[in-house]
């Protein structure tokens, strides 16, 4: 028979979320920092077509 699991504690749980939150804040700041370095030009490790026409 089926048994329900024991409730989480609130604590464990803000912890897991600040944890998640604040790796998904990270990965965001790096994603602009990125975008923003190559959209200035300023990138150099990024090699992208620059005009990149799909109609041709």
């Amino acid at each position: 028979m089926a048994v329900p699991k024991k409730r989480t504690s609130k604590s464990k749980k803000k912890t897991r979320k600040a944890v998640w939150t604040a790796k998904a804040d990270k990965a965001a700041v790096e994603a602009f920092s990125r975008a923003r370095s190559v959209l200035t030009g300023r990138s150099s490790s990024f090699y992208y077509a620059a005009n990149n026409d799909i109609s041709k």
